[in-house]
């Protein structure tokens, strides 16, 4: 295997919340930004379907060392369940399972008490057109060859699940949930509560961790300029977590692998974002047993002073 080639001189890092488009694959935004951009290293923190938009953010250059931190982060979105038939990918995209049925009439309070039994630690067994590997190979190329196998339930959770508005076959909501949990699949467990078959007709995501809409910019009209523009910087990431700053000698200490210390210090196996004395964003460190900070994740350079 090759070296990776190092960035050019000067190529950006930090984070660019995109506004996805319905239609593209999270991968060819991935390619928009590294275009945009001019830079090579992009990645995003969360999948969003083709069919889905809203926000995804797209960590640039040394911004993806930082993935970990912010990739499993609770997702909100909007979305609307289409009741009477099912599908078999789940959402709008796939083919009925069979012919529609005729939905009951159903009360608000029926919606909402089926939405409370799908709220909380939950047990969900991933879909088959989906990224979840068996034996190395995703799941969606199985389903393209027409194998259907066995999957593990896998834990989630659903913080939040409420009613918007609805009519006589779909039903509007707005969804909270942790990283992983598939939307589609719990719009078909709502129908099956329901007592009838259901599919995601829309789905889109406002709010991915720290990031929401009001950061996005198109990702149908990207541009060097409207990326430039949008970026966030390293330091101005937000990355929640209790911080550190650090004075010269602190400095090369912890982009040398070095531990650090100082007033603020939390717990032992905490996170800590360290900073220089001018506020710029060094890394992220975990306290050791001794009370100092172990250095992570390096995103500052030695040279950069």
């Amino acid at each position: 295997m090759g070296r990776r080639r190092a960035e050019r001189p000067g190529a950006p890092s930090g984070v660019l919340v995109l506004d996805k488009p319905s239609g593209p694959t999270s991968h060819d935004l991935v390619s928009r930004v590294r275009r945009a951009l001019d830079v090579r290293r992009v990645g995003h923190g969360g999948t969003l379907d083709p069919m889905a938009t809203g926000v995804l953010a797209c960590f640039v250059g040394k911004a993806t060392r930082l993935v970990r931190y912010l990739g499993g982060a609770d997702k909100t979105y909007l979305g609307t369940a289409r009741l009477g038939w099912a599908t078999d990918t789940g959402d709008a995209e796939g083919v009925a399972r069979a012919e529609p049925v005729i939905v009951p009439e159903l009360t608000d309070e029926q919606v909402e008490t089926a939405m409370a039994g799908l709220t909380g630690d939950l047990l969900q067994r991933p879909p088959m057109v989906s990224a979840k590997k068996k034996d190395g190979k995703k799941l969606y190329e199985l389903a393209r060859e027409g194998v259907e196998i066995e999957r593990e339930p896998v834990p989630v959770s659903v913080r939040h699940f409420a009613l918007l508005e609805r009519d006589a076959e779909s039903i509007r909501f707005e969804v909270c949930c942790s990283a992983g949990t598939y939307v589609r699949v719990l719009a078909e467990e709502l129908g099956e509560a329901l007592g009838v078959p259901a599919h995601l007709a829309a789905l889109r995501r406002t709010a991915a961790g720290p990031f929401t809409l009001e950061q996005a910019v198109s990702g149908d009209e990207l541009t060097r300029e409207s990326a430039e523009g949008a970026l966030l910087s390293l330091t101005d990431v937000p990355l929640g977590m209790p911080e550190l700053c650090v004075d010269a000698g602190g400095r090369r200490a912890f982009l040398h692998g070095q531990a650090v210390t100082g007033e603020t210090i939390t717990k032992e196996g905490d996170t800590m974002v360290v900073k220089d004395g001018e506020g710029a964003l060094l890394g992220v460190g975990r306290v050791t047993e001794g009370g100092e900070v172990q250095p992570e994740t390096v995103v500052a350079s030695v040279d950069e002073d």
